[in-house]
């Protein structure tokens, strides 16, 4: 069996940006204990030399996902961060017709996932901004009703909490198809059942932050896969992506 190899978005001598696929997780944790596969350890093979993780993504959760390739340049991004001065933008499928844009403003827990004490903490301030691209309604039957509704987001978390995105579609009561612990599961299996979805669909689509060296600003793009397109042209939700080029006046990212 062939090396596996990562997609690079981009690379220079001090950042590194792959498009991650669903599934992989960053690096080593106790979420999943049997997983022996992490992009930090198949990044570093691939380039041969050590690579820095300045952000997360979810297991399951595609996407722009940047390393700096020194632990100066790593500092400077996670300053940034904790800043709020780098935007991310994500493409997301949920349950139900939200409104055509919104913020969700609903502090959030980070929890011991993210290395912290299981003492109880404060809820922190967590925001996401959203617009809707396209709608559609399916004639399956979930539940009660003859029809199921379902839309494809854009959405611009404003800070950067565990599981942000998935957690605050839930709380408005729109929650991500293909996510197993906040998501309905009659939605998700509809949506295995009928538009070959085997994933959550949540994609990272872009990233933009100024560089750690050079002070440019850079904007990193990964295309959305195969398995996530075909999905939204079944569920009747693909005329979505030529909307998803316009951004929101002042959406600012995490």
């Amino acid at each position: 069996m062939g090396k596996e190899l990562l997609e690079i978005l981009y690379r220079d001598e001090h950042l590194v940006a792959i498009n991650k696929p669903t599934g992989l997780l960053v690096h080593r944790s106790s979420i999943d204990r049997r997983e022996t596969r992490f992009a930090v350890q198949l990044l570093r093979n691939q380039l041969g030399q050590r690579v820095y993780p300045v952000h997360r993504l979810d297991k399951p959760t595609s996407g722009v996902l940047l390393f700096a390739l020194s632990g100066e340049m790593a500092g400077r991004l996670a300053r940034d961060f904790a800043d709020q001065l780098i935007k991310k933008r994500y493409l997301a499928v949920v349950r139900g017709w939200p409104e055509e844009q919104g913020e969700i403003d609903y502090p959030l827990v980070d929890g011991p996932e993210w290395g912290r004490q299981s003492a109880p903490e404060t809820p922190r301030p967590a925001v996401t901004l959203y617009r809707t691209l396209a709608r559609n309604e399916v004639p399956f039957a979930v539940g009660r009703y003859p029809q199921s509704r379902y839309a494809l987001l854009e959405t611009f978390p404003q800070t950067g909490r565990r599981h942000q995105i998935r957690r605050h579609f839930k709380h408005i009561f729109h929650p991500l198809i293909g996510d197993t612990r906040y998501g309905e599961g009659r939605h998700n299996r509809l949506f295995r059942d009928h538009f070959a979805a085997e994933r959550l669909l949540l994609h990272a689509l872009e990233l933009v932050c100024n560089h750690p060296y050079s002070g440019d600003r850079l904007t990193i793009k990964a295309s959305l896969p195969a398995d996530f397109q075909q999905t939204l042209v079944l569920a009747g939700l693909s005329h979505g992506l030529l909307a998803e080029r316009a951004t929101p006046e002042g959406a600012a990212g995490c």
